[in-house]
């Protein structure tokens, strides 16, 4: 091979980039064991010399010379005297049992798997972001984190904690059914109570976030022909969990004081509600209507699933108590999450409810999963029990605070047919653009723009669900952005309000 050739091979090979989030050494190895596995690396071609590919990549050579090292204990490269590394042949040696086949056409007698399936999901409508969102200028997007609010140094010391020996002798062992007893003390002495829940320990369940809760309640307790009350709007994960368990789902309405208990019908099984922070409006539900939602379960006999959305980013003096809180009677099945305060890729939420219900709960989690990953509960559990938890929600109360009294501020200004809801908190407003205008198109035309908005017919499940509301998150959208996001937005606005854009009411 050439040395032009070579030269080529190896610049086509790696993607170095401080920025990664992966260490360099790691980069570098990724880069060898991908191009060995993907066989694009003769075997009997030496590699680079440590000097010279670090040179190439502008790395220290210490760096390429550990990676090296570590790929000869992990047995992709060999090292020759005097001659250099090269490729392993055993890592190439294919696996007993496993045969690589040549793709054939599809074959007449291939299964109808759509016949098979008693439901799709992938046919339902639910809330997409890009997944570029971070690359955009202007991601007014809900529910994703923003990096320079997230506790890097902190987490990284409760990351390194549950990697201790002894930290590593609790959590490795498989748990079966059974949580990290750390993660639930925290949750039952730390986040609970602030929500006026007081649980014993064999009342709390550890998920994979709310939606995993969700679909385990659904699974264990509702039918084809069980009726489920759902808010409209309403958090479409929600609808689209309870409608893939049974064709009975009732749309509850929702007015400037969130849920109405006199919607709910006599005969409702379940109603699912967001009463902190209603999903999407973000009103939240007064006081007495929280009793009176809680002493209708009781006369009417139904269960409240809570989901308590967005209620740690509330920057209210007095906050509201959760439903669960007013439950004498055991009828609330209360939802959390830490997605919306950590970092939403950790997906780890918990289940308050009866100890008798959480025990078919803990076996049904079991079939699935077993339980969520315990060294991630460990490092959970630190984080909260070094105060890490409160000094972030400190800071993104504050930070969520004074964008959305910006972003309030400059969508009056900039927009003012758009209607804003009156309860602002949390980390998302809620408008109502005037009804011309069809916000699924300007969320498109915006994404084309830089701005990424979520239109909210999404939210609806009725049939003649309206098209002229929006969601505009802040938890990912620096300050310095919003200003110049909303201008923008209010451009498009302007130059397609009497094209494409507009809806025949």
């Amino acid at each position: 091979m050439s040395a032009r050739t070579d030269k080529t091979l190896w610049s086509g090979l790696f993607r170095i980039s401080p920025d990664s989030g992966q260490t360099l050494q790691s980069q570098i190895r990724q880069a060898i064991v991908t191009a060995i596995l993907d066989r694009q690396m003769p075997v009997n071609q030496p590699l680079p010399s440590c000097r010279t590919l670090a040179n190439r990549l502008q790395v220290a050579r210490g760096t390429v010379v550990l990676a090296y090292q570590q790929l000869v204990d992990q047995g992709f490269l060999e090292a020759r005297e005097r001659r250099g590394h090269f490729v392993n042949p055993d890592a190439l040696t294919e696996l007993p049992g496993v045969r690589h086949q040549t793709l054939r056409p599809k074959s007449n007698l291939a299964p109808n798997w759509a016949c098979r399936m008693t439901v799709r999901p992938s046919t339902q409508v639910n809330i997409v972001k890009p997944d570029d969102w971070l690359a955009y200028p202007y991601p007014f997007v809900y529910g994703q984190f923003d990096p320079t609010l997230f506790p890097t140094a902190e987490w990284r010391e409760c990351s390194r904690m549950a990697l201790g020996v002894r930290e590593i002798r609790n959590w490795a062992a498989d748990m079966i059914d059974r949580d990290d007893p750390l993660l639930i003390e925290q949750i039952q002495a730390r986040l609970l109570p602030r929500r006026g829940i007081f649980v014993r320990p064999e009342e709390i369940m550890v998920t994979l976030g709310a939606q995993h809760a969700l679909y385990l309640l659904a699974t264990l307790l509702m039918r084809q022909k069980t009726k489920v009350g759902m808010e409209e709007p309403g958090y479409p994960d929600a609808r689209n969990i309870i409608a893939s368990r049974t064709g009975q789902m009732v749309e509850l309405a929702v007015d400037q004081y969130g849920l109405d208990p006199a919607s709910i019908p006599a005969d409702c099984e379940y109603v699912f509600t967001t009463p902190s922070h209603q999903c999407p409006t973000t009103v939240s539900m007064p006081l007495e209507r929280r009793n009176d939602l809680v002493a209708r379960a009781a006369d009417d006999d139904f269960i409240i699933i809570e989901d308590d959305y967005d209620s740690q980013l509330l920057d209210k003096d007095s906050p509201l108590p959760a439903l669960k809180s007013l439950d004498e009677a055991g009828r609330v099945v209360y939802i959390g999450s830490l997605s919306k305060t950590i970092a939403p890729g950790l997906r780890l939420g918990y289940v308050v409810a009866d100890p008798d219900l959480l025990e078919e709960l803990r076996g049904l989690r079991r079939l699935m999963l077993r339980h969520p990953p315990a060294n991630n509960q460990r490092a959970v559990a630190l984080f909260l029990s070094l105060g890490h938890h409160d000094t972030l929600v400190r800071r993104l109360t504050e930070a969520f605070s004074e964008r959305r009294e910006m972003l309030s501020g400059h969508l009056r200004r900039k927009l003012p047919d758009f209607r804003i809801g009156d309860d602002l908190s949390g980390s998302a407003v809620w408008l109502a653009a005037p009804p011309d205008v069809d916000t699924a198109d300007l969320a498109e035309r915006a994404r084309e723009r830089g701005v990424l908005i979520e239109p909210g017919h999404v939210f609806f499940g009725s049939k003649t669900k309206p098209y002229n509301y929006l969601r505009a998150g802040i938890s990912s959208i620096g300050l310095n952005k919003i200003e110049p996001g909303v201008a923008q937005l209010a451009s498009i606005v302007d130059e397609y309000r009497n094209g494409p854009l507009a809806r025949v009411i």
